[in-house]
């Protein structure tokens, strides 16, 4: 059966565990006049995990070498691991992950033998949340674009141009196939003079005209706004800092799953500009 060159090999078993919805920690408060507690909020905890694997080698020699290359490749101090689950043909999520335990080894004659192992691995995923291999990304032009009719050039054949985006406050759908909001990193790229992102909600992320009538994003330069727990950065390409050039009490609002209107607001200097979104939505399962 494993006399192929493909052998010696680590297979994936069944029984794999925690690749579903993760587990939530509850807060509440006591009363000391009512019965029970009061809930207060909830939030996704770290995420365990479980997967049985196969060792096979050819003899002795190659099952101890594959051992080897497993215990360096788990190693946490290393870093994280990066589980890959494919449903189908073609989509892939992925979780990350640190090894966590079940490489202990057992000499018993159902766990291992003379050139074979069998390993229930386990992982907790600090991030409890699956990932696209690849995020999302949606451009949005702004300004006058180009003419439709042209005095120096023939009428056919068309020439199709990217869209423009009307005027101040427009509205846009934003589309999350996710399972939960997912926080986005906007790009504007300038000539910029000021721009309003507003969500669903009423949340405004806000940066107003500079004093002199000089462009917040001059032309060629991106600002980008990296909403994203633990990062929460607004640099241009050239790392100067924006903070300080944004609106009293900025909110870095999410993009809620499923599709709601927010509405961008773009003031342009002389020139055309751009507002690109991206985000990677974030799944409660592999499947």
């Amino acid at each position: 059966m494993f006399d192929s060159n493909r052998w010696p090999a680590i297979i994936m078993g069944p029984g794999a565990t925690g690749l579903d919805m993760p587990a939530y920690g509850l807060f509440s408060d006591d009363s000391p006049n009512l019965d029970g507690s009061i809930f207060r909020s909830a939030r996704a905890t770290a995420r365990e995990i479980m997967i049985p694997v196969y060792l096979h080698g050819i003899d002795r020699q190659t099952i101890n070498a594959l051992k080897r290359k497993l215990f360096q490749a788990l190693n946490p101090k290393r870093g994280f691991c990066v589980l890959k689950f494919t449903e189908g043909s073609t989509r892939t999520r992925q979780i990350s992950a640190y090894y966590k335990g079940g490489m202990e080894g057992s000499e018993s004659t159902d766990a291992s033998g003379f050139t074979w192992a069998k390993y229930g691995l386990t992982f907790t995923a600090m991030d409890p949340w699956f990932y696209p291999s690849v995020g999302q990304s949606t451009r949005w032009d702004f300004g006058a674009g180009p003419s439709f009719l042209s005095t120096t050039t023939a009428l056919f054949p068309l020439k199709i141009t990217k869209g423009v985006m009307g005027g101040p406050g427009e509205s846009l759908i934003i589309s999350n196939p996710g399972d939960v909001e997912a926080w986005p990193v906007w790009e504007l790229h300038g000539p910029i003079k000021s721009f309003t992102l507003t969500s669903p909600t009423g949340e405004i992320l806000k940066a107003s005209p500079p004093a002199g009538g000089a462009d917040l994003v001059p032309t060629g330069r991106v600002l980008t706004i990296d909403t994203r727990p633990g990062k929460k950065t607004v640099l241009d390409d050239q790392g100067v800092n924006y903070w300080a050039k944004l609106d009293t009490n900025p909110q870095f609002w999410p993009v809620e799953p499923g599709d709601t209107q927010a509405s961008v607001s773009v003031v342009t200097g002389t020139g055309n500009a751009a507002v690109v979104l991206s985000f990677h939505p974030r799944y409660a399962s592999f499947v």
